[in-house]
């Protein structure tokens, strides 16, 4: 198992590198230490295809903040990804806030932000935002800011990788690395894997990873410092409070508590910015959700938060003492290539930062362009399609008329797809990012049981190896009562 290069993590950075570098005659291949792609920091954040204009002038997370946001929206329709442009408001206070809305103003000219002006009043700013708090007066609009799913564009970019030759190993833990003259041996799970390049795109542990090739320790050249951020996900009763994305003036933690409509017709509300002492980290905390719910009830009072639905926790990888994303080939190990603290507005630049390390390998790397490349779209949503392609798709597999998932109305037959698609669900939590299944009001207390069987089954599995996500996260951990 040789390859000219080997992607560690199948974050949207990974995926973005991979589907990239997919387009090329050249063996690559992407070792990701979960069970699936995009189940860390990409499948925990907000959601946002940010406009530009937040990141420090000529630093890579403004560059490529504003080409991701450039490419985003005509490359989630080819793959079939849910997005929607919905346009974002920083509000304020005219009498207190004027001065840091300019100041990003100001910025986000600097950094070629498409689509910002200034807004200046109430009329105006309460027309296109009727529900907001009656004291604010005064915001910096942006007209290309969209709302995504995270997880359905890594899915659509490691499918289409996928297809195009790219391999993937999964459930594999990178436990070390070595070099020999220009070989690199990776280490993972059971596995040894041979690569000419190795590009580090493993969040929160591209530290842990680069300490691996690095013979002085002392070499490293950053530091991940994992910080916490709390969410709630609203039912659906609330995904029309706000119509565009709501953030308060920034403050030195970072962008603040936004409110914001999801692509799947929720309202979403955070995060917090706390320093976390475990990069596994994701539980929640009282503290936390209560700074989330009173900040944001100072931006949209209106939020019924009885209608919560869901809290999670995303981690982010920050680089102590380093404001901006650390893209470069190390000094030290020639042909090892990081892409490291990839934070916040990690997930747009990310789309881009594929076409970055493509030209980052363009003249080390015979890379001949394949004619036969094609992308893999993701399936429609049985329930978005017309309804004469629906009696068609029963009329070929009556697995089509059967709903699983009441709330989201998803069926059989797509649960059974998930489970075959270019890279498999194999788990609840993998059927529902491929589906949406217990993504609705009940969080799959209804088609939980469902799901599960549905996965034993089609996979031949036992019951005590159907994880809801991690492997190792039993849902049926033994039997109750032994005997006939």
């Amino acid at each position: 198992m040789k390859y000219d290069v080997v992607i560690i993590g199948a974050g949207i950075v990974g995926c973005s590198i991979a589907y990239e570098l997919a387009h090329y005659k050249i063996k690559v291949a992407v070792i990701e230490k979960e069970n699936d792609v995009a189940d860390k920091t990409t499948k925990a954040n907000s959601g946002i295809i940010h406009g530009g204009y937040d990141p420090l002038v000529h630093s890579y997370m403004a560059k490529y903040n504003v080409m991701g946001n450039k490419i985003a929206r005509h490359l989630a329709k080819e793959l079939n990804v849910h997005i929607k442009n919905v346009g974002s408001l920083v509000i304020g206070k005219k009498e207190t806030d004027k001065e840091k809305i300019d100041e990003l103003y100001s910025r986000g000219l600097k950094n070629h932000a498409f689509g910002i002006r200034i807004i200046d009043g109430k009329e105006e700013l309460h027309k296109m935002e009727p529900n907001l708090n009656d004291e604010y007066d005064y915001a910096l609009y942006c007209s290309s800011c969209s709302i995504i799913s995270p997880w359905e564009f890594a899915l659509a970019l490691a499918y289409s990788a996928k297809v195009n030759g790219v391999d993937f190993y999964l459930d594999s833990e990178v436990k070390d690395i070595t070099k020999v003259d220009n070989t690199f041996t990776i280490k993972a799970g059971e596995k040894e894997i041979e690569a000419s390049y190795v590009i580090n795109c493993a969040g929160v542990h591209s530290d842990d990873i680069y300490k691996m090739v690095l013979k002085d320790k002392k070499d490293l050249s950053f530091t991940i410092t994992p910080v916490k951020g709390e969410y709630y996900l609203l039912d659906k009763d609330q995904g029309d409070l706000v119509k565009h994305v709501i953030f308060q003036v920034p403050s030195e933690k970072g962008k603040g508590v936004l409110v914001a409509p999801t692509v799947h017709g929720n309202l979403i509300v955070g995060p917090d910015a706390t320093n976390a002492f475990d990069k596994e980290d994701t539980s929640t905390s009282t503290s936390g959700l209560e700074y989330v719910k009173e900040s944001a009830l100072k931006a949209v009072s209106k939020i019924n938060f009885s209608s919560n639905i869901r809290n999670f926790t995303g981690i982010r990888a920050t680089i102590k003492g380093y404001d901006d994303f650390y893209i470069e080939e190390s000094k030290e190990v020639p042909h090892f290539i990081n892409f490291a603290g990839i934070k916040s507005p990690g997930l747009t630049a990310g789309i881009y930062l594929g076409k970055v390390c493509k030209n980052m390998l363009y003249s080390k790397i015979k890379m001949v362009e394949k004619k036969n490349f094609t992308n893999y779209p993701l399936p429609k949503y049985f329930k978005e399609l017309k309804e004469y392609n629906k009696e068609q798709l029963i009329k070929k597999n009556k697995d089509y008329a059967e709903v699983i998932c009441r709330c989201e109305t998803i069926t059989k037959a797509e649960i059974i797809n998930a489970l075959h698609a270019p890279i498999p669900a194999t788990t609840i939590d993998g059927v529902k990012r491929r589906t949406n299944t217990g993504m609705g009001r009940c969080q799959g207390g209804f088609c939980g049981p469902k799901i599960f069987e549905i996965i034993k089954n089609e996979l031949n599995l036992n019951y005590d190896e159907v994880y809801q996500d991690r492997t190792g996260s039993k849902v049926v951990v033994s039997k109750t009562k032994e005997g006939k």
